[in-house]
């Protein structure tokens, strides 16, 4: 008998239970755990002559990406809102992996404005588009509006990447097997889908708002996935479990001074992400991965999304950032 399929319903058991038990499954201990049984890693070079877009690119997980990508081999354009950020950290990885291909980026993703200039631009310097990688995230303690006077967080996580997606796509599929993967939170769980103010206008919490525009993320690349399947473009959807990260610790001191202990490195936050553009695994609806396995868009006792809320919050993107309203 294969001892691996005695092991195998065992580990299931045990990554399922994880999953649930939040301080085991978010934190180093689940990361540690997992890396006994998830799949194997990307081959050396696996991203060779492949190019990868990373936004978020100039702290925390989202740089630790950039770096895990560059040495794959890939072509690594680093987009951040800070030009001095930006090439700070276009050197850091160019010194640390000699020969790296690397690219500084400048757009603020939540300014729709500047995301339509700066792909533009972009598409005209860039043939084709393997990995696309939606990490820019905030959580402000008070409202604010971008210049085009949408909220600060539904902008930075919703209609600045779907915006950045749409006007892409042409680049996506000319590099015949791209991966485009939004950076979520596992604090989506926290709250059902919200249509009925998507800009936060009333009684505004950051916290609360940045875990609805998390759930508003895994909604979207589901519908994004459902909306290209059958083509070679993948999208998915992850969370990174609990990593401490600059974010974590500007936005939840609190949270900080007390899991500290259990956080992840960066490098584990970034691993899914990296993983799933290098390997390009199949992927069922729902489209949601942590840990290297595809996890569900919901705890047992709640519902599945309404599809007619759905469909609802993905007019009220396409309206609110002016692109196809083409979803299936």
């Amino acid at each position: 008998m294969d001892l691996s399929d005695v092991a195998r319903p065992v580990t299931g058991l045990l990554d399922g239970a994880m999953d649930r038990t939040l301080v085991l499954g978010y934190t180093r201990i689940g990361s540690g755990l997992r890396r006994r049984w998830w799949p194997a890693d990307p081959v050396p070079d696996a991203l060779v002559g492949k190019r990868v877009l990373v936004s978020g690119a100039t702290a925390g997980i989202g740089l630790e990406m950039a770096r895990a990508f560059a040495g794959l081999g890939a072509t690594v354009h680093l987009l951040g809102r800070n030009a001095e950020k930006v090439e700070r950290c276009v050197a850091e990885i160019a010194e640390q992996i000699p020969g790296a291909a690397l690219v500084g980026e400048v757009c603020d993703v939540s300014d729709l404005d500047a995301v339509v200039a700066w792909t533009t631009d972009f598409a005209n310097r860039v043939p084709a588009l393997d990995g696309l990688v939606h990490n820019a995230g905030l959580m402000p303690k008070e409202r604010n509006v971008t210049p085009q006077g949408h909220e600060l967080q539904l902008a930075t996580h919703i209609l600045g990447p779907h915006l950045m997606t749409e006007r892409l796509l042409p680049l996506l599929r000319a590099a015949r097997g791209a991966s485009v993967v939004f950076v979520s939170s596992g604090g989506m769980y926290s709250t059902p889908l919200v249509v009925d103010d998507l800009e936060s206008s009333r009684d505004y919490n950051g916290v609360r708002t940045y875990a609805r525009t998390k759930r508003m993320q895994v909604v979207l690349a589901d519908a994004w996935a459902h909306r290209l399947a059958g083509t070679d473009v993948k999208v998915e959807s992850m969370h990174p479990g609990w990593v401490d990260t600059p974010g974590v610790a500007e936005y939840l001191p609190r949270f900080r001074v007390i899991t500290r202990p259990l956080l992840r490195e960066v490098a584990d936050g970034a691993d899914t992400v990296v993983w799933l553009v290098a390997t390009r695994p199949e992927s069922k609806p729902g489209h949601f991965w942590h840990d290297r396995a595809q996890r569900p868009t919901t705890f047992g006792w709640q519902r599945a999304e309404n599809p007619a809320r759905v469909r609802r919050f993905l007019h009220q993107v396409s309206d609110l950032t002016g692109t196809s309203t083409n979803w299936t």
